[in-house]
């Protein structure tokens, strides 16, 4: 199997992760599971692919520093790889990311969420542990401010995952270190190239942190991720990134420029078979400026409690509205398209099919022959099934009876 083939596979389990390693089946998480699927991948097959995707002399830095992250888009869908060295040799994990970049609605987010991008300016910040979905929010947030208004966006990711088509606004996004080498140095350049709105894909050292609040107090609206388990910890791990002696003018700065923090976990409804979000939101409010000024940052949750007449929501009231909510959107079904010239058989996944009749001593895997005077039943008659969603088909069917048989079936759906 290629890598392409792996993905696929993926895709048609309904994963959202997916991890490759020399000598080991491919493992798959599966809402929030992790199965295994097929055989031991073999070392250099899988080390081929990995060649074959990083080219000659991406492959050479690879070695040297044992890791590189690319997307890509394979088997219809985006995807984010990461490449590592393990013991057993080259590894992959792979993100399956959404096919195409969908709306808060159709990410079966709160549509207050919306609130956090109706300002000109400011920070917001998309937070949560990884795997949780924080860049299909801020992807969500981004396409809210797409459809609605005219504005210069410029996103800065590592890797590129989502590609936004331009819709009312003008998308210029930037890869690193593709475009730029390092994410200092493009968000320097960011706010000279006249932006409305700057997308940091993750914050991860103080001078990130200290050039996107500088950014977010110039009159540019910041949207950026970090991880995090709770808006008050995301607020704390910003202003503790930074030396004692500055951390209060720090605050004060973070205070001044803060809109929004949403913190998000993925929960599993199993009466819907799906995985959603779960979002705790901090507003810039009065209160919670004056707290995060004064370095509580352990009061901020009882902020949010308060808050819920100004719009801010805590994980538990979240939750009293997910119980309530009935409209989920479900993401499109997955199937595997056919190969050209094959005859694909398909199973019944509902009810085993019965085993074909037997004469007494005949052979094993021969259909008995009709008694004498018995009308012989066609290959209609035969493979006539039951309404359902999916048709088993007997593979002894020669040409002639498998194209009768499609004729029928497809005067039955009509």
């Amino acid at each position: 199997m290629s890598l392409k083939d792996w993905i696929q596979k993926g895709r048609e389990l309904g994963a959202s992760d997916l991890h490759l390693e020399a000598g080991t089946p491919l493992v798959a998480r599966i809402k929030g599971e992790l199965a295994t699927a097929g055989e031991p991948i073999p070392g250099q097959r899988l080390t081929q692919a990995a060649q074959e995707l990083l080219g000659a002399q991406a492959w050479d830095r690879f070695l040297e520093r044992g890791s590189a992250d690319v997307a890509l888009a394979a088997s219809g869908m985006r995807c984010r790889l990461s490449l590592y060295r393990t013991i057993r040799g080259v590894a992959i994990a792979v993100r399956l990311l959404a096919p195409s970049v969908n709306d808060l609605r159709a990410c079966n987010l709160h549509t207050d969420l919306r609130r956090l991008v109706e300002g000109g300016n400011g920070l917001v910040v998309i937070s949560g542990p990884t795997g949780c979905g924080k860049s299909t929010t801020l992807a969500a947030l981004v396409e809210e401010i797409n459809s609605s208004r005219a504005r210069n966006i410029i996103t800065l990711e590592s890797p590129l995952e989502y590609v936004f088509a331009n819709r009312r606004s003008f998308i210029r996004q930037r890869e690193i270190p593709t475009h730029s080498p390092s994410f200092e140095q493009a968000i320097v350049d960011a706010v000279r190239e006249n932006p409305d709105v700057l997308v940091i894909g993750e914050m991860r050292t103080p001078e990130v942190f200290r050039l996107t609040l500088n950014a977010a107090e110039t009159g540019h609206l910041v949207l950026a991720t970090m991880h995090s388990a709770s808006c008050g910890e995301a607020l704390s791990r910003i202003c503790m990134s930074f030396p004692a002696e500055i951390q209060s003018s720090i605050r004060a700065q973070l205070a001044d420029a803060l809109v929004g923090v949403v913190c998000q976990r993925l929960d599993f409804i199993g009466a819907h078979h799906l995985r959603v979000p779960r979002c705790e939101m901090l507003l810039g409010s009065s209160a919670a400026k004056g707290t995060i000024r004064a370095g509580q940052f352990s009061q901020i949750a009882n902020v949010i409690l308060a808050g819920g007449e100004d719009g801010m929501w805590t994980f538990d009231r979240y939750q009293r509205w997910m119980e309530q909510k009935t409209d989920w959107v479900h993401p499109p079904a997955v199937r595997a398209p056919a190969p050209e010239g094959e005859i694909v058989k398909v199973v019944n996944a509902t009810k085993p099919a019965a085993p074909q009749p037997q004469a007494s001593g005949g052979t094993p895997g021969k259909r008995a022959a009709p008694e004498r005077g018995a009308p012989e039943r066609t290959a209609p008659e035969r493979a006539a099934p039951e309404p359902q969603s999916e048709i088993s088909i007997d593979e002894d069917l020669d040409l002639d009876e498998l194209a009768e048989l499609a004729r029928k079936i497809e005067e039955r759906t009509r």
